[in-house]
């Protein structure tokens, strides 16, 4: 089969296109969706991977952490996103409490999600400490994506969410963390608020891709949070976060106007009543 001229050319983006971008050296973009509408728009764009974070807890929750999010919550948005979807990999997060410790649970988590949501694949958070769990999921056939460095599901045992693997111990455990997910089977790996060299590191060492989000520019792609780089939500300002719009400000200019256009009865005009 011959390649497509461009990877944005592939009608469905699989784990196997996103093997052939990092082998080809074309960077991978991922945002995250939690809603049919906004995943719609996302899908139209070309976008490679929309990922279905347990940020959805900060951002459509309203919770201080990813900590609450539950699974049927998961599910739930989950399930709406790959309703709005036809190009992009659809990437599932598990939340707290679904995997740790318990790979019988993470299984079954992860069934749910591929069952009921209909997602491409699922995340975790962590390294050895998970291998158990990631070891099950993928003997079912599912997908799995994992995600080291910053890992916000721990932020109680590391009481802060300040950049990850800057020592020497903790950056050879995270490559060494690394490598024991791809060995597993994980056909990406995502690494938050690490130091751009270890990012590098990293990328070079493994065959599988590797996005970043405060990775640095050598990773194989990029993540952010979609409500964060369209300026949704303000509140959250990391060095990592490019944000190329302001729709806090535009939809409220918006309503504002929708609003005193009610009140002096401007709208509906003539044209817009029966």
């Amino acid at each position: 089969m011959t390649p497509p001229k461009s990877f944005r050319d592939v009608t469905k983006v699989t784990t196997h296109v996103l093997q052939e971008m990092k082998i080809k050296g074309e960077k991978i973009a991922m945002l995250t969706a939690y809603d049919y509408s906004f995943a719609r728009i996302l899908d139209s764009t070309g976008i490679d991977v929309i990922l279905v974070g347990d940020s959805a807890s900060n951002v459509m929750a309203g919770h201080t952490s990813t900590l609450p999010i539950t699974l049927n919550e998961m599910i739930y948005h989950g399930s709406s996103v790959v309703r709005a979807v036809k190009r992009a990999l659809v990437v599932v997060d598990l939340p707290f409490g679904t995997y740790q410790g318990n790979s019988k649970e993470a299984l079954n988590s992860a069934i749910r999600i591929m069952k009921e949501a209909g997602a491409d694949a699922v995340k975790l958070e962590g390294g050895r400490e998970i291998l158990e769990s990631v070891d099950r999921i993928l003997s079912a056939g599912i997908p799995v994506m994992g995600h080291l460095g910053l890992t916000p599901q721990s932020i109680h045992k590391f009481g802060t969410y300040v950049v990850r693997a800057t020592s020497e111990e903790e950056a050879s455990k995270l490559l060494e963390d690394a490598h024991l997910l791809e060995k597993a089977g994980c056909f990406a790996i995502v690494l938050e608020k690490i130091p751009a060299r270890l990012g590098g590191i990293v990328t070079s060492a493994l065959k599988i891709p590797i996005i970043g989000i405060g990775a640095g520019k050598e990773v194989d792609g990029q993540v952010l949070v979609l409500h964060d780089m369209l300026g949704i939500t303000l509140e959250f300002s990391p060095r990592f976060l490019r944000r190329y719009h302001n729709l806090s400000e535009e939809i409220r200019g918006a309503v504002n106007t929708y609003i005193d256009d009610v009140k002096t009865l401007d709208f509906p005009n003539e044209k817009e009543q029966y």
